[in-house]
Order: C-alpha cells, then sequence, then structure tokens
C-alpha cells in the first residue's frame, strides 16, 4: 500500500472508529487443481458450474443462479440498512448517496431517500454478504481461490420522482477500477426483493463484454444525473438486450465490461439489491493517467479531498488500496 493511500485508510480510521476485523471463511476450494481449456477464457473449470453454464458466461458475460441467497440472511441485511438510514450506527468510510431528485426517505421524515450504499466494508453485518459460502464458490468459478472484495454496494433504487433520475446509464464497470486483468473481476449482485421491469431491474447487452472498456462520462438527461452515474458514450442502442427480472435471493454474476444498466423505478416501492465487485488477489494496480479513466480518477480525487482533506498526491489506486478485503485465499499483488 502507498504511503498516500496508507495515510487515506488512517484518516478515516481516525474519523470514526477502528476498522473492524473481517476473518476469511476457511475453505478446502484453495487447494483445488484449476485446468482451463484453451477455449474456455472467462471461467474456471473446478466443477462447479455444468458445462452450459460456462459457456453461457463465454458468450453472455453474464449467469444467473436462482434462490441462492437465503430470505433469513436478505432480511437482517435490510434491518442494517435501516439502521444506517435512521443513523442508529456510523460505519467509516461509507458513502451515503441521495437521489438527486426529491424523494422521501423510507425510515426518516423529511428527509430525502438514501440511493445507494457504497463501501460498506466497515459494517460487519452487510460484509458478511462478501463472505458468503454461497456466494464465494460461484465467484471462484470466474476468477479463481484468491479472492478480493473490492467494491460493496447496496443499491436501494426509490420510486421516480418524475425527472427519470431513478435510471442507470448504460456503463461497464470496469471504469470506475485502476485494476486489471478484466477477466478476472467479477460482480454478484442479489436481488433483495422481485425485482421487475416495473422497479427497474437490471440491462445488459449480451456479449459486450467481448469488446473494450469504452468512453464514459454523464449523460445528458434532462431531469439530472446522479452523482457519480457515468454512462457509455458510443454503444451500439439496437443491440440486443436482456432485462433481467429477478425473484428475492437470486443472484447474477458478470464481467466488468459487461455493457448493463437500469430503467426508471416505476412503482411506489423502493427495489433494493445488494452486490460486491471480486477481483483476483493476483490483479494488479495500473496507472489510469493518458487513458479513458482519467475523468473518474479526478472526480474520485476530489471527493476524497473534501471528505478526508487529503492533498492531490492520492491517485484511484489509493482510493482502492484502502478498500479492499481479503475474503478467501492469498492476497498476491492487491
Amino acid at each position: 500500500m502507498s504511503r498516500a493511500a496508507e495515510r487515506l485508510r488512517l484518516l478515516i480510521t481516525q474519523l470514526d472508529r477502528p476498522p473492524a476485523a473481517i476473518k476469511a471463511a476457511p475453505t478446502s476450494a484453495q487447494t483445488l487443481n484449476y485446468s482451463q481449456p484453451q477455449r474456455l477464457r472467462y471461467t474456471f473449470g473446478n466443477n462447479l458450474l455444468t458445462p452450459e453454464q460456462r459457456l453461457f458466461y463465454e458468450e453472455n458475460g453474464f449467469l444467473l443462479i436462482k434462490n441462492l441467497v437465503s430470505e433469513e440472511d436478505i432480511d437482517m441485511f435490510r434491518r442494517e440498512f435501516e439502521r444506517i438510514c435512521r443513523q442508529e450506527i456510523k460505519v467509516p468510510g461509507l458513502v451515503v448517496m441521495r437521489d438527486v431528485a426529491i424523494a422521501k426517505s423510507e425510515f426518516v421524515p423529511d428527509q430525502k431517500a438514501v440511493s445507494k450504499l457504497q463501501d460498506f466494508q466497515e459494517d460487519p453485518e452487510l460484509f458478511r454478504y462478501c463472505s458468503l459460502p454461497e456466494i464465494l464458490k460461484y465467484v471462484e468459478c470466474f476468477i479463481g481461490p484468491n479472492i478480493m472484495a473490492m467494491h460493496t454496494m447496496l443499491i436501494n433504487k426509490p420510486p421516480d420522482a418524475g425527472k427519470k433520475t431513478s435510471r442507470h446509464p448504460m456503463h461497464q464497470d470496469l471504469h470506475y477500477f485502476p485494476f486489471r486483468p478484466a477477466d478476472r473481476i467479477v460482480c454478484a449482485w442479489t436481488a433483495m426483493e422481485k425485482v421487475s421491469r416495473q422497479n427497474g431491474c437490471l440491462v445488459v447487452l449480451p456479449g459486450s463484454h467481448k469488446g473494450t472498456l469504452q468512453e464514459h462520462d454523464y449523460p445528458e438527461w434532462e431531469g439530472g444525473v446522479n452523482k457519480m452515474y457515468h454512462g457509455v458514450r458510443g454503444y451500439d442502442p439496437q443491440h440486443p438486450r436482456v432485462h433481467l427480472e429477478m425473484e428475492k435471493g437470486d443472484t447474477v454474476f458478470f464481467h466488468p465490461l459487461l455493457i448493463h444498466g437500469s430503467g426508471m423505478n416505476q412503482t411506489q416501492g423502493f427495489r433494493k439489491a445488494i452486490s460486491c465487485h471480486y477481483a483476483s488477489g493476483d490483479c494488479y494496480y495500473i496507472d489510469v493517467k493518458g487513458t479513458t479513466q482519467e475523468n473518474i480518477e479526478k472526480e474520485v480525487k476530489e471527493i476524497a479531498a473534501r471528505k478526508y482533506a487529503v492533498g492531490d498526491e492520492i491517485t484511484l489506486k489509493d482510493t482502492w488500496a484502502v478498500r479492499g478485503r481479503l475474503v478467501q485465499g492469498a492476497r498476491i499483488s492487491m
């Protein structure tokens, strides 16, 4: 970890509380032999995925597993989210995002709705999602046995306030990540209730993960765009798309280059999901200067400077280095 990243970590813990101790769950999977057929690039053969499932992910860049996370666990995550919204607990490093349009909170009168929690790695209850054995056994299929939890989110898509701000523009997650290789990164996204086209399910462009990282920026939407909601500038709007309607506990795993987004929530309720982006402990950081990711680094640095009063020496890499948590295997180069 660089000196700047270490300083940022200390600032976060000093402003809040000492970081929670997160222990990796023991697993025998670390001793498995991984043999990858030459023609399969995105998955490992560890006898969990069927040949059909592996080929589906290879071709499409996503895989939906039904009823993976228990109702009991999801209800506990929901209760923890409510405690955070009511400000009953303070979580170090947690980013609480609210909708840019006026949407009333579910829990706190006269407050705007919390639309997303990011970076809940210091909340032991929410972070428990990232180390669930039923999640990790699938994550291994995509990135191998050394698993880092890098990016955590609980999304609470509010009812649209009439300005279509509850939409999320089509984007590639790799735009936000200064680490590679892309093929050793995967997202697990679990529905916390029924997710449909009406309340803004995920929309994916199958096969788009085979392309390269495209240029992203804020879309020019009349009703405004929520902070950090960058979108792909030039994707083919005629590309076939799939709406991922899901039941509570269903989990989709997808590649960081897969172009995806979500529609607006046209119901009166909030649509919740919890997710974690994982990277192999063998991944490595890159310098994004001179790349299409320079704009997101600039924005992240500005936010870090305001929140923690750090100087310009902080890089996008530093802000990720303090968030990553080992959940299985070994941390080799991350």
